[in-house]
């Protein structure tokens, strides 16, 4: 299968977001100066919201400890990478072995984050009844009832080691498990959903994450719609609220999947 959850969409800006966790709006305001993007197709290098826990004073450990919106770039650049585009994009990290990867292991120990959605994208191999050729049919998992997921991710602060005056570029990684109930028959992975009970010991820098963390909800399937969307979303350059348009909505010939 193919990795899984590169595209998300989230409406939620993030004045929109301090107001609803109660946290401190640490994001660019100028237009254009590396604001996080709000859309229905957000995919790998975009400029995200993502929520953190961190000190007014890291290296004072009696210093408040407050609820941040931060803007990151999606896919994770090691603190340690002599450059950004080393390696592969490290846009996901398994939730059960990010804390021995070289990559993620330090951001696992004290830098977890949540990424807000309204839902993730994955895509079916099926046949197309008109051309009998494969295609990829998109699907988009969205909460039945229209809350928002807050998904686990790690992150990191780079610094450019060419230019040293430069602010750190803050990235992410978002933390992926095995599916779960009839998720299975999208993907076998899914996004590490984080429930609001467990958000602060999640993000909580001083220690780290728990194992029962690393797993998601009980039920959460039962509290997800699987949704067949159009096939525009394939394509990154599209946006709008029709590409999470249920297909048959929005008329398409429909391929056979099993």
């Amino acid at each position: 299968m193919e990795l899984m959850c590169g595209r998300y969409a989230t409406t939620a800006d993030p004045a929109t977001l301090a107001a609803e966790l109660d946290a401190l709006d640490e994001t660019p305001k100028a237009e254009g100066g590396g604001s996080p993007r709000v859309g229905y197709n957000i995919a790998p290098t975009t400029t995200v919201a993502a929520v953190v826990d961190r000190r007014d004073d890291s290296n004072d450990a009696d210093s408040p400890l407050r609820r941040r919106i931060r803007a990151m770039r999606w896919g994770l650049v090691p603190h340690w990478s002599k450059e950004i585009k080393k390696g592969p994009p490290l846009f996901n990290a398994r939730a059960e072995s990010a804390a021995d990867k070289p990559a993620f292991r330090t951001s696992m120990k004290s830098k977890r984050c949540l990424i807000p959605m309204d839902g993730w994208f994955e895509w079916v191999q099926a046949d197309d009844p008109a051309t009998g050729k494969l295609v990829k049919v998109p699907y988009f998992m969205t909460p039945h009832d229209g809350s928002r997921l807050y998904v686990a991710g790690v992150w990191s602060a780079w610094r450019d080691p060419s230019a040293h005056d430069a602010p750190p570029l803050l990235s992410c990684a978002v933390l992926t498990t095995d599916a779960v109930g009839s998720l299975t028959e999208i993907h076998d992975r899914m996004p590490l959903v984080v429930s609001p009970d467990c958000w602060q010991a999640w993000l909580a820098p001083d220690r780290p994450a728990a194992e029962d963390l690393l797993h998601p909800p009980a039920d959460f399937d039962s509290t997800i719609e699987i949704r067949r969307v159009s096939t525009k979303v394939n394509q990154v350059r599209n946006e709008g609220s029709d590409l999470i348009v249920p297909v048959g909505d929005a008329d398409e010939r429909e391929p056979q999947l099993f």
